[in-house]
Formats: C-alpha cells, structure tokens, sequence
C-alpha cells in the first residue's frame, strides 16, 4: 500500500521523505506552500491534522503525526530494522537520547529563534537568552558527534534522520565555523541520493 506523506514545504516533513526514500518505500505527497508573508503553514493541512503540522503520514487507513513517532513507524512497518540499533544494545539508549532531544530540547531555542527573528526590535529583550541556549545545544551536539559524523554508532541510523533538521537549522543560523562536525555531518546527509532523490521530489528545501 502507497504511503501518503502531508508535505510542507522548508518543515520537518523533508526528513520524512529522505528517510522514505532510504527504505525504498512506495509514497505520494500532497504538497503544502507556506504563506510567503507569515511563512504559516496554510489552512488547508488542518484537514489532514487539527493542529495544521507537518509531517503528517497515511499508512493502512491510520493517520500518524509527530517526526520521531513516523520515523520509529516508519523503521518498524517499512523495512528500516537496518535504522535502529539493538533493543538490547548501548546504543539503543543513545539512539532514545537523540530522538528526544531533536524534538525536545535542541528544538526549543531553534525554534524560539526562528520565531522571533520575524518581531524584530520587539524580541530584543529575549534574545540574548535565546542565541546563549541555542549555541549551549549547538555545541553540545557537535561535542557529542564521532569521528564518524554519526549520532549512533559508526552507520547511519533513524537518530540521523531526526537529527537532520535541527543540525541544518544550527548551520543557516551560522555555526557551522564553530560546530564543525555538525557542518560536515549536514553535507554528508545532502550527499546520500536518497536526500536528493527526496529533494527532487519534495520541492526548494531552504535554498539547498
């Protein structure tokens, strides 16, 4: 049965379609253009889900939301056993760190940047806070990064296909001179054809 992937442009759901692509799954996209003055996602994705976010997948007549929650789906009913470390391994503990902190810790200052670059002078005050904890993640996460520009292990893993976002955010915010690796891990990832296939296919990604 073909996937359905609810895609908004510049969003999260890119990593959606690269992992997709990686599992050489079969899926459609129903595309989604944010607003170019509010750069809001449009009304119309609030049929696919209430809250209007993306990514949203349809599997088996099941509507599922939330990244980490599809990329785990995704792994477990798609072929992706190759993506996720051994339940009873160390890295699977690892593996769970990273899923949560993409989505959790590391993405409240990305986002709190993101959204208050477009107040202007009226986030001036919350600033300072803001760019001091998302260069504290930043640099943590660059820290924690191996040789091998992998989050888990020395191969590619779900974690990477989560992590993806938040590190291509640090690198258009202009760290990528101090999280080095973090850089070199965000050129590794547009380098796999399956990125670039699930670029074709989803659409301009960031001007990337």
């Amino acid at each position: 049965m073909t996937i359905t992937v609810h895609h908004l442009n510049n969003s999260r759901s890119q990593r959606i379609l690269w992992l997709l692509e990686e599992l050489g799954a079969d899926y459609t996209i129903v595309p989604y253009q944010r607003d170019a003055t509010t750069n809001l996602a449009p009304p119309e994705l609030k049929q696919a889900h209430p809250l209007g976010k993306s990514p949203v997948i349809e599997d088996e007549g099941r509507m599922i939301s939330e990244s980490a929650a599809i990329i785990q789906y995704l792994c477990e009913r798609h072929g992706g056993d190759a993506w996720l470390p051994p339940r009873d391994s160390a890295q699977w503990v690892e593996y769970l760190e990273w899923m949560q902190f993409g989505e959790s810790s590391f993405f409240v200052p990305v986002m709190l940047k993101l959204y208050s670059a477009r107040l202007g002078e009226a986030a001036a005050p919350l600033m300072p806070r803001i760019e001091e904890q998302l260069e504290a993640h930043v640099l943590f996460t660059d820290a924690q990064l191996g040789d091998s520009l992998h989050f888990v292990g020395d191969d590619w893993s779900a974690a990477d296909v989560l992590m993806s976002f938040p590190a291509e955010i640090a690198v258009m915010q202009g760290y990528a001179e101090r999280a080095p690796k973090l850089a070199r891990f965000v050129e590794a990832v547009h380098a796999r054809p399956a990125w670039q296939r699930a670029r074709e296919r989803g659409g301009p990604y960031f001007g990337w």
